[in-house]
């Protein structure tokens, strides 16, 4: 899995803008929404490629058999 990252920067005027790298579709929304747990509004969302890809996820199932 590549490295996540996000880069916060806030303004002059207190604006804040960030960036995330390494995430796949809306997990990068999500990560925001946990790391800021803004109330305010986004004026503007700028996506990229990685945005619109699918994230994938594994799932191992073990079963145990007993007999008796």
């Amino acid at each position: 899995m590549p490295e996540q990252k996000i880069v916060i920067t806030i303004g002059e005027e207190g604006e804040i803008s960030a960036k995330t790298n390494g995430f796949k579709g809306e997990s990068c929304l999500e990560a925001l929404n946990d790391l800021l747990d803004l109330e305010g509004t986004v004026t503007s969302l700028k996506t990229t490629d990685e945005f619109r890809q699918k994230q994938t996820v594994s799932l191992t199932r073990t079963q145990e058999n007993k007999r008796s």
